[in-house]
């Protein structure tokens, strides 16, 4: 099944380059990835530690590379917001008036490149997967985007292939530092050969720094973050969508899977310029987002500012911390898809996305206006949402945090700011809801039409997995929590 994820949306988009139907075959290949992963997801054993549904195909014996793929708690996470953004985003993307294989195409490779590094147990692949989704992304803001769009393609081309460049350093040297006994691609060798050979602490602290920037570029941890809010504002709504609530989270699904478990001196080393750096994230950012005056540019904003609270909680070093970072990751993948798509069929609809050409919209557009406001409560953290649970995870993770610190520290520091954060977030998505949705309609919308039956589909999809693990956030904690338990003492 694992394999069957991976290849279907690759060899979908294979398919449609070839002449196949571009918007069914992309459809039937997102939604049975979806039921696939709905699978693997009844079949998944929550208490058990470990990979499993794991299978390996030897691709060279040199190098002991392997075609191989396995799944964790936190794996199958990331599978199941990957497959569920990605009906979304096809679902959303209708009539292509130019090119249009080439564009559903392109969604699949993302797609594609998303789900392989994700279910990847072998390093190489875990890399190569995420390269292959780079490309696509480049193709449709420079060709499809809006605005500024050969600037913004080219922007964040340049950005992510500079972050992957020190990533890849990172992981040769992370490869390299081992016994050449041990040595392994093998991501579960990986972490039992750190785990029996320590690496040494001032090894530890140059790899996990060229990590932390590596995957920090492709995360847009400030200051490495100006590639994002343009690159979105930019995009075609289903590749801010993809780009934004999937791809984007490779770097801190990397941080989780392999610089926290295997590096844990240098991520105790490095500690306070990363909570510095994420503080940058939610105040600053926080801040610069509530001056902007578009909503495209607004939901760029956001999304890097949110990605401060994830790092927070992986910051924290302890299970609350991690199991929190996990969850928001899942929860703000659905929020951001939701918010783009709204956004997006504004911006067909109108042309603009301008505050101040905006207005009223609920009048003529009730259900985008209540799908709008499903996302931007669940993005603030309105309880009853994914969200919510995430962010109090998170908080108590990092005022509790795994360094055994004593009395007031840089954590609780962080925590009083984070939540200061909130309100900062609160202000802006408030305002945007205003400014589009409410207040007197400007005439030249008098005759829009809403989100039809079609669409409806994917917003209730998305709805549903927020307010779902809003209730039921047990659901989502007891899946990810075993993985990381054997880093994590029980008592942190």
């Amino acid at each position: 099944m694992l394999l069957f994820l991976v290849l279907c949306p690759i060899t979908a988009a294979i398919a449609i380059i070839a002449g196949a139907p571009a918007r069914l075959t992309a459809l039937v290949a997102a939604i049975s990835n979806l039921f696939v992963t709905l699978a693997l997801l009844s079949r998944f054993d929550r208490v058990t530690a470990g990979f499993q549904f794991a299978s390996s195909f030897l691709v060279s014996a040199d190098w002991q590379i392997h075609f191989a793929f396995g799944i964790d708690g936190l794996s199958l996470l990331m599978l199941l917001l990957a497959t569920i953004v990605t009906v979304a985003a096809v679902w959303f993307t209708g009539k292509i008036d130019n090119h249009a294989r080439a564009f559903y195409a392109c969604l699949l490779f993302i797609s594609g490149g998303a789900i392989g590094a994700f279910a990847s147990i072998d390093l190489f692949f875990f890399y190569a997967f995420h390269e292959l989704a780079l490309i696509p992304t480049f193709l449709l803001i420079g060709i499809w985007g809006t605005g500024n769009r050969s600037v913004a393609a080219w922007k964040i081309t340049i950005y992510l292939t500079l972050g992957s460049f020190v990533l890849l350093i990172g992981l040769i040297l992370l490869y390299q530092s081992l016994p050449a006994t041990t040595r392994t691609f093998d991501i579960r060798e990986l972490q039992a050969a750190t785990a029996a050979h320590a690496i040494a602490a001032p090894t530890q602290r140059h790899i996990y720094l060229l990590l932390l920037i590596g995957f920090g570029v492709l995360i847009s941890l400030f200051p490495f973050h100006s590639w994002a809010p343009e690159a979105y504002a930019s995009a075609p709504a289903p590749a801010a969508m993809l780009h934004a609530g999937v791809l984007k989270k490779f770097g801190l699904y990397g941080l989780l899977r392999l610089a926290i478990p295997m590096l844990p001196d240098g991520a105790h080393y490095w500690m306070y310029l990363l909570v510095i750096l994420l503080l940058g994230n939610i105040i600053y950012i926080g801040l610069v987002t509530i001056a902007q005056k578009r909503l495209d540019w607004m939901l760029g904003y956001s999304s890097v500012m949110h990605m401060g609270y994830i790092f927070l909680g992986i910051a924290s070093a302890n299970i609350l911390g991690a199991t929190g970072a996990a969850a928001l990751i899942f929860a703000h993948g659905l929020s951001i898809a939701l918010l783009f798509a709204v956004a997006g069929q504004i911006r067909n609809r109108t042309g603009t996305l301008l505050f101040d050409d905006l207005g009223g919209l609920a009048k003529v557009m009730p259900f985008a206006g209540l799908a709008f406001g499903f996302a931007a409560f669940a993005a603030i953290g309105l309880p009853g949402f994914a969200n919510f649970a995430s962010e109090i995870l998170i908080f108590f993770g990092a005022i509790r945090n795994g360094w055994e610190m004593q009395r007031f520290h840089i954590f609780q520091i962080a925590t009083v700011l984070a939540l200061w954060g909130i309100v900062i977030s609160t202000v802006y998505m408030l305002r945007a809801y205003r400014s589009t949705f409410m207040g007197t309609i400007n005439e030249r919308w008098g005759k829009l039409v809403d989100l039809g039956t079609g669409l409806r589909l994917p917003v209730v999809l998305l709805v549903a997995g927020l307010i779902w693990f809003g209730f039921f956030p047990q659901t989502l904690v007891r899946m990810v929590t075993p993985t990381f338990r054997p880093y994590f003492t029980a008592t942190k």
